[in-house]
């Protein structure tokens, strides 16, 4: 059987987590800030938190920057659930709006989604290809959109517009127009998960590029002190001689990040463009060449004179395909030992979401990308070889199928 992601444990993953654990820094310690300073350096934006997970780091500055109850965040329709449900815990409405045909969100839906309500635009990095950020940093800096802007919170008047909260869960090292992802916009967040291109096992890291009068290294204090329960010290801190007494400064949460995930994204991030991102732009190349001259699929865009994805999702489309014909291609791919994956249900096909009054008929373009999309094995152990047995079982799976 071909996995589909399966993670990257090699010898100097478990050599790495063992000196961690045997070091006695089991929770938010050396490694872990070591790894922030490393990740602010990699992109080159002004500070980095890491925590325990991406939707934590994107519920903690949702929070920071005030967004409550009878706000609204932009998100696109086609994502994973956890861009809209921070925004649900926060007590905010998200507003979903379509995609364009490379699965990232539209800008001409979101210019028409904002109003005097709007406090964020969350735009997501489907499959790790970056979003036009541009066209959406221009739109947030637009005159006539600023006028519309409700500042309600200190941070929220400081900036002046809305937000720009890019959720890069898929898209660390990804380039656009000769930038990494973490400095293209007010604040990114990536995710560290276990199928994720860089992983932690679980864990995230919020990246700070505000623009002035914010300085982001205070920010990051901030950032801190809510991380941990609102408590003004952290173990780190609290070991030096005679700083054993702290305090609650306000009701924070509890998202910190270990110095045993710490040490393995330390690791990985050391040999993260010069090895995982080689590897896996390879496989997307192979991909290509198997199906590009194949009027049956379409092959996803990932590399452009201004964008260079970080190859995480190969986004594969079967062009006369629905969803019943695709659901039946994938099974016939796991019957002949291969695993594929589909990123991802738009939002409006959940339940909780449905329910909530979403309607996927308002999404025609996410709608179709993802009845027509099979999201292929990709990871850093997959052999030219095994690229080849999935190009070849795919084929022969639509054949079956669909002729």
């Amino acid at each position: 059987m071909i996995p589909f992601s399966p993670p990257r444990i090699d010898q100097k993953i478990i050599d790495s987590v063992t000196e961690a654990l045997a070091s006695g820094w089991i929770t938010t310690g050396p490694r872990t800030k070591l790894f922030e300073k490393e990740l602010t350096v990699f992109a080159g934006h002004g500070a980095t938190l890491c925590v325990n997970s991406a939707s934590a780091g994107l519920e903690l500055m949702l929070r920071w920057y005030g967004v409550k109850e009878g706000d609204e965040v932009i998100i696109p329709a086609y994502t994973y659930a956890a861009t809209a449900n921070v925004v649900v815990h926060c007590g905010a409405r998200p507003v979903m709006v379509d995609s364009g045909e490379d699965f990232n969100i539209s800008v001409d839906e979101v210019r028409r989604a904002i109003s005097s309500r709007t406090k964020v635009i969350m735009p997501v990095d489907l499959g790790g290809y970056p979003c036009d950020y541009d066209e959406i940093n221009s739109l947030v800096s637009d005159n006539s959109i600023k006028s519309v802007f409700v500042a309600e919170s200190p941070e929220q008047q400081k900036l002046g517009r809305i937000l720009v909260l890019s959720d890069a869960a898929h898209s660390i090292g990804a380039l656009y127009k000769g930038r990494r992802t973490g400095a293209l916009t007010d604040i990114t967040v990536y995710s560290f998960h276990a199928v994720k291109n860089l992983t932690t096992a679980e864990g995230g890291a919020i990246c700070l590029n505000l623009p002035e009068p914010f300085d982001n290294e205070e920010v990051y204090k901030v950032l801190n002190v809510k991380s941990l329960h609102g408590q003004n010290k952290d173990a780190l801190a609290k070991t030096q001689l005679g700083n054993w007494k702290y305090d609650i400064v306000e009701p924070g949460y509890k998202c910190n990040m270990t110095d045993i995930m710490a040490s393995i994204g330390l690791v990985e991030l050391a040999r993260y463009t010069d090895d995982n991102l080689v590897r896996r732009r390879r496989i997307f190349d192979l991909y290509r060449e198997a199906f590009s001259n194949d009027a049956r699929f379409i092959v996803p865009e990932y590399f452009t004179d201004i964008k260079s994805s970080s190859f995480h999702a190969f986004l594969l489309r079967l062009r006369d395909a629905d969803e019943v014909s695709r659901d039946a291609v994938i099974s016939a791919i796991f019957a002949r030992q291969v695993a594929v994956n589909v990123h991802f249900r738009p939002l409006p096909l959940m339940s909780y979401y449905m329910k909530s009054g979403y309607c996927i008929d308002d999404y025609p373009v996410a709608w179709s990308n993802y009845c027509r999309e099979i999201s292929l094995p990709v990871y850093y152990a997959l052999t030219d070889e095994e690229v080849w047995i999935v190009a070849r079982v795919v084929k022969e799976a639509v054949t079956e199928v669909m002729g």
